[in-house]
This record gives structure tokens, C-alpha cells and sequence, in this order.
């Protein structure tokens, strides 16, 4: 595992978007039985969701989160010298989706813009990228946007994944702090896993093709394409009930920190069964667990920063707050954060 510290680097504001639509998992019978569905919420907690609409892409999520933090917030637009966005849903193949959310939030033209293909890790990922950049003395602030729109890419008859995934976006500003604030990350990844979670094709390995598009029946009776995400739902629990919390347990000892020292937990939203466990693990009390898996689903890169503005949303904090951010999923890939929140801007959530 890779650390890395920084003292001087803080988040100081997040705001979120979701989709209108609500998907409410309960009513979702057309494929899977009743008892099926019973079975899969009181498993993963997942009740409801949030789908984009045919024409909603990742970007005008971002885009929305991103407008609602400038309108809540002082923010010079100018002081914006880096935009990262986080996607495994992108706009295009090509051009990258980042630059052009930078032309159409009418950032300037000479800030760097670059997209980060990665998943429900992408948050650590791309918030350590940021903190880099933000620690530069050249660099102001740093506009990190995570955005997935799942619901396009996993079948609808697939029965390990048809319940799981929503929608969302969000936006964080990342800059100098204006107080001591030790930030420590971890990042991993074992390639090994790369087959857990696959779209198998539509890429360049096996391009687009009739067959990459004709959906075939699997053994438990699941319907899914090659261009549709497939997981196994076995090997991504055993990975994540063993590497994540040995990574977490890491983490802690190399900031010179204990349970005792953290407000919040706020892991990815993928199962809160497994997000369960990991805490009773740790002996973590339940009113230190952040959860909004039950509204929203499993947002991949998106899980975090949401969670955080809906349990936060339309605050200040003006408190030492530290939290512990755990991400993990598609590479296999996993990563943690232990930073204090003092002074963020929590806005509001919006719905487009």
C-alpha cells in the first residue's frame, strides 16, 4: 500500500445532485420474484434509488452540483486552477468529459482538466490527487466532480446487480487550509481481480460488435449483454470483508490514530451488510457509521461525497470533525482517508 500525508490541505465545501426519479426496489418484480427482492434489500439496505433519464449524462449531474456549490459559496471561479472528474460513465470516449464541464461552468481556459477512469474507489483516488495538486504553491483550488450514471450500463435482468446501482453527482472544492489539519491516505489495488467487476465489451479488447450486444441467459437465470456490467458478487465480498479492513486497521496506526479519534465512518455505500460488518469488526458505534444507501443506492465513486452532504447538508461545520473514508471496488481497487472536516461548506442537495 501507498501512504501519503499532508498538513496544510483541507475540503471546504461538497454539494451533491440526484436525479428526480426515484426507483423504489420493492416494486421492482417485473424480472425477480417478490421474496427475490425481499431477500436482496434486508441484505444490501437498499430501498430506493435515483435514475437518470435517457438524455442525463454524468456531466450535467456534475454540472448542477457544481452550480449549486458556487451559488452557496464565495468561490472566484478564477481561483479554480485544476478540475478532475471522476467517471466510469463519461460523456464521450473521446474528448474527456472534464474539459468540457470546465468550458461549460465558464472556468477559465488555461486551468488543467483531466478525467479519472476509476470506480467506486475513484473518491479516495481522486481526493488524494487533489489534496496533491492543492499542496502545490501554485495552485489555488482544486474542483473535484465524481459522476455515474450506473443505471445505463448494468441490465435490468441481471439479479446480482439490477437492485444495486443509482445515480448521482458531486462537487468539492479542495484548497490550502486555514488550519493544521494532518490528512493521511492509503491506496491499493490487486489487478489480479480485474475480472470481479467487467464490462467484457464495447472496448477496445472486444470491440462493439453484434454478439458484444446480444444478450445471453447465465446459469441463475440472469440476462445480460457483454456491454453490460457483470459482477461477482462472492469474490467482491471476500475481498472486501478482508483487504478493506486489514487497509483501514494500516491507516489508522500510520496516522498515529485510534477509533477514539474518529467522529465519522463514512464508507462507500455498495451493501450494508458488508458495511455492517466492517464496523462490528472494529466495534465502531452505530452513530458514528454515515449511511444514505438506503435512499440512494450504491453510487459507485459518487457514495461518499453524497453521503456526506446528506447527513451534513446546509451546514458549516464549525467543530473539529475527522472522518475516515473508506472506497473500494472495481480494479480491484481500495483506498482510505482520515481527514478533519472543520470549516466545510456542507450546501444543499439538489435534484435535477
Amino acid at each position: 500500500m501507498s501512504y501519503l500525508h499532508f498538513n496544510n490541505v483541507s475540503i471546504t465545501s461538497i454539494s451533491a445532485a440526484i436525479p428526480k426519479r426515484i426507483i423504489n426496489n420493492k416494486d421492482y418484480t417485473h424480472f425477480m420474484s417478490e421474496e427475490e427482492v425481499k431477500t436482496v434489500i434486508k441484505m444490501t439496505g437498499i430501498e430506493q434509488r435515483r435514475f437518470a433519464d435517457d438524455k442525463m449524462c454524468s456531466s450535467d449531474l456534475c454540472y448542477q452540483a457544481a452550480i449549486k456549490l458556487f451559488n452557496e459559496t464565495d468561490i472566484d471561479k478564477n481561483d479554480i486552477d485544476v478540475l478532475l472528474f471522476v467517471s466510469q460513465t463519461p460523456d464521450y470516449r473521446t474528448p474527456p468529459t472534464s474539459m468540457m464541464l470546465a468550458d461549460k461552468l465558464g472556468l477559465k481556459e488555461d486551468l488543467g482538466a483531466f478525467d479519472i477512469n476509476l470506480g467506486c474507489s475513484g473518491f479516495i483516488y481522486g481526493l488524494q490527487i487533489a489534496f496533491l495538486y492543492a499542496s502545490q504553491p501554485t495552485i489555488n483550488k482544486v474542483l473535484l466532480l465524481n459522476g455515474e450514471t450506473k443505471s445505463k450500463v448494468y441490465s435490468t435482468k441481471d439479479k446480482a446487480t439490477s437492485l444495486l446501482f443509482g445515480d448521482a453527482g458531486s462537487a468539492c472544492i479542495i484548497e490550502k487550509s486555514s488550519f493544521f489539519n494532518p490528512t493521511t491516505f492509503s491506496m491499493n489495488s490487486k489487478g489480479s481481480g480485474y475480472k470481479y467487476i467487467i464490462m467484457p465489451g464495447g472496448g477496445y479488447r472486444n470491440p462493439s460488435s453484434i454478439l458484444t450486444l446480444q444478450e445471453k441467459v447465465y446459469e441463475d437465470g440472469s440476462i445480460r449483454s457483454d456491454e453490460q456490467g457483470y459482477m461477482d458478487g462472492e469474490a467482491v465480498f471476500n475481498f472486501t470483508i478482508t483487504d478493506v479492513p486489514k487497509d483501514i486497521k494500516k491507516t489508522l496506526e500510520e496516522a498515529g490514530m485510534s477509533w477514539d479519534d474518529i467522529n465519522f465512518f463514512v464508507p462507500h455505500q455498495a451493501n450494508k451488510f458488508i458495511t455492517n460488518h466492517i464496523a462490528k469488526k472494529f466495534r465502531i458505534p452505530e452513530d458514528k457509521v454515515l449511511y444514505s444507501i438506503e435512499k440512494y443506492g450504491n453510487t459507485s465513486s459518487v457514495s461518499i461525497p453524497l453521503t456526506l452532504v446528506d447527513h451534513f447538508q446546509n451546514t458549516i461545520i464549525d467543530e473539529n470533525v475527522i472522518v475516515l473514508l473508506s472506497g473500494f471496488g472495481v480494479g480491484l481497487s481500495w483506498g482510505t482517508a482520515i481527514t478533519n472536516l472543520y470549516g466545510c461548506k456542507m450546501c444543499g442537495l439538489v435534484e435535477v
